[in-house]
């Protein structure tokens, strides 16, 4: 079965468990803005920016842990907000089952930020008239973050897994090693133990070997890094310098705003709104074991080792624009996470109304996208540009990204139909 699914049918998948029932289409950029400006408040992105606040608050210092708490919170509101029970009211209904399972995931999973959360919860449930649809909605969210937190129970997505110890390698021409200036132990190692959501085992979708160390292609990988990537290169535009440093920051966050644009443009149900949100987060964990599955299966040495111990013109004083990560370069972890990204939002559409974005890494500086593959584009050229990856990690990464989110796709309804 081939992964990288064509739009259509991805959303054939995904209707036939009505998480994209109605229109799958987007609203134009003036009635997108429009509606941004009229619409009645919205609980979705209430509770969208109240889980975006509360992760940047008092999250796990570790991404994929942060990403499994959307995922749990998003399905489970997905789930609670699907069935709306006879004789009562749709959207008062839905606003408290998602309200009600969002809250319920969010304070088991980050439980210092619970009266926040509870006040969150109080101002939503206030606005919503009493009554059976209030009280049954509020029933349906609580039940479902129970079923769902009980799901992902023990599945290794913790900071202590996820970081658990991995015994370096002898020193050998293309093999990782620790890297300057703080030659920090690996991370990440534990992502690749994992229990995936949708995967069937975190190496199914292994990249194949990268470039041999002395092939054709390492080599100009290699020379583009060493030119392009160097703290002091003479070669790198005042763009590409700030590309590199725009996107160097994680991902979640970087993520976060376009996945809202692309929510809050939609004309789609409720359901299919959370259903979004939550996918977006599952493919991103599954995407992020596979990355770590391929990374510690082939233990790719990054460029700055390689270009100052390496064979090829070794230079001892080089040093990347940014500091390198403490993991394998193959594939590129930004690449595989874009990869998965777009993928998912593409679900809207290739393109969109332009929205604006910043980073935390690049102060003051704002960027135009109107293609979720922009993005992509920008984060692949980013890690050479930052002299951190080679052009065939960043390019091995999309691809990683874009199987994961394909099959996550495809194989939606084994999560959303439980019952």
């Amino acid at each position: 079965m081939n992964p990288l699914r064509t739009r259509r049918s991805a959303l054939q998948a995904f209707g036939s468990a009505t998480l994209l029932a109605a229109s799958a289409t987007v609203t134009s950029a003036a009635a997108a803005v429009a509606d941004e400006r009229t619409s009645s408040p919205s609980v979705l992105l209430d509770w969208y920016n109240t889980t975006a606040v509360t992760i940047a608050a008092a999250g796990a210092a570790t991404q994929i842990t942060n990403s499994r708490t959307w995922a749990v919170s998003w399905l489970a509101a997905a789930r609670a907000t699907r069935q709306v029970p006879p004789g009562v009211g749709r959207r008062d209904f839905q606003d408290a089952a998602l309200a009600s399972a969002v809250h319920d995931a969010l304070v088991e999973l980050i439980p210092s930020r619970a009266r926040e959360l509870d006040t969150v919860l109080g101002t939503t449930l206030d606005r919503i008239p009493d009554g059976p649809a209030k009280s049954k909605g509020a029933a349906a969210g609580a039940r479902e973050a129970r079923l769902v937190l009980a799901s992902r129970e023990g599945d290794g997505l913790d900071p202590a897994s996820v970081n658990a110890p991995f015994t370096v390698p002898p020193a050998a021409p293309g093999v990782w090693q620790p890297t300057p200036p703080a030659y920090a132990p690996a991370v990440q190692y534990g992502n690749r133990l994992a229990r995936p959501f949708l995967l069937d085992s975190p190496d199914q979708y292994r990249l194949p070997a990268p470039p041999a160390p002395d092939s054709a292609r390492y080599r100009a990988d290699l020379a583009e890094v060493r030119a392009y990537g160097a703290v002091n290169s003479t070669a790198r535009t005042e763009r590409q310098t700030e590309t590199a440093t725009f996107w160097f920051g994680s991902s979640l966050t970087l993520y976060t705003e376009p996945l809202r644009v692309a929510v809050a443009r939609s004309q789609r149900s409720t359901p299919a709104q959370a259903a979004l949100v939550a996918l977006f987060h599952i493919a991103a964990v599954d995407t992020q074991i596979a990355t770590s599955d391929t990374k510690y299966a082939y233990l790719r040495w990054r460029p700055v080792t390689a270009i100052r111990t390496g064979a090829i013109d070794p230079d001892p004083e080089w040093s990347p624009l940014h500091i390198t990560p403490a993991h394998p370069d193959y594939p590129s972890g930004h690449n595989t996470y874009a990869g998965a990204a777009e993928t998912v939002l593409t679900l809207s559409g290739p393109r969109t109304a332009p929205f604006e974005l910043t980073s935390p890494t690049a102060p003051g500086v704002t960027r135009t996208y109107t293609a979720w593959s922009q993005l992509s584009q920008d984060n692949l050229d980013a890690r050479v540009y930052s002299g951190i990856h080679t052009r065939s990690a960043d390019e091995a990464g999309l691809v990683l990204g874009k199987r994961v989110a394909g099959h996550a796709l495809h194989n939606a309804e084994r999560l959303f139909d439980v019952r």
